[in-house]
């Protein structure tokens, strides 16, 4: 298990491969979520099976496997924008089929795997916007890095705050938080709010919305003590 409460240390060393992500989300329960994984905080290999069978092909391992880890996690998995239970997986119409595996709290937007790629251990993700479906990580795997920092983060409580954040203040955020290793990614609601990036130091998780004009930021501590300090070091109109 890796020490210390720095999100970008476990993903140092660059953008992380299939089983980077699993050591990782282990990692990040124990550390951030305050309980590590247990067996049954994941579906059993029976219960897939089922879901499999109904949809008339197996998942990609990418899939399976997170949901064999974390798939019960509600805290890690189903806060702001829920992951879909394995039984209420379902394909989309859209691009000749998308497995939905996730969806945005209000309906507006959606997760999935294409299904012409399907048939791989690692599979592209898309996600449904304004605009359509749209290209969103290119590997499965990153999807659940995204949606674990993302879901803890925005049902913080007390934890979390954000603000929108001046041209100032991002020399500030480059000079004081390390660049997590995860792609740029699309936020679905806006082309303004992208690319997504992930910043952070110990004890503190940042993610920016857009980079032109002045960016969101959403931002998380580890402890109260922590939430100060990102207030203290990016002095934005912080909406908490």
């Amino acid at each position: 298990m890796l020490d210390g409460p720095d999100v970008a240390v476990p993903l140092r060393s660059g953008v992380p491969t299939r089983s980077d992500t699993w050591e990782f989300v282990r990692w990040f329960a124990e550390v951030w979520m305050g309980r590590p994984v247990e067996p049954e905080d994941g579906f059993t290999a029976e219960e897939l099976a089922v879901v499999e069978a109904d949809l008339g092909f197996e998942l990609p391992a990418a899939l399976s496997e997170g949901y064999a880890l974390v798939g019960r996690r509600d805290d890690m998995t189903r806060q702001q924008d829920p992951l879909v239970k394995p039984s209420g997986l379902y394909v989309d119409d859209a691009m000749g089929g998308v497995l939905v595996y996730r969806r945005e709290n209000q309906d507006c937007a959606s997760w999935g795997i294409p299904l012409a790629g399907i048939g791989q251990d690692d599979p592209p993700v898309v996600v449904e916007s304004h605009q359509g479906w749209i290209p969103f990580l290119d590997r499965m795997s990153l999807a659940w890095v995204e949606l674990v920092l993302s879901e803890s983060l925005l049902a913080a409580d007390n934890l979390y705050d954000a603000c929108e954040l001046p041209d100032t203040l991002v020399p500030n955020l480059h000079a004081r938080y390390t660049r997590v290793g995860l792609p740029d990614h699309p936020m679905w609601a806006s082309e303004d709010d992208s690319p997504v990036r992930w910043y952070s130091a110990p004890g503190r998780l940042v993610r920016r919305d857009g980079i032109q004009d002045q960016s969101w930021v959403h931002v998380r501590g580890l402890t109260t003590s922590d939430l100060a300090t990102v207030r203290e070091e990016l002095p934005g109109p912080w909406v908490g």
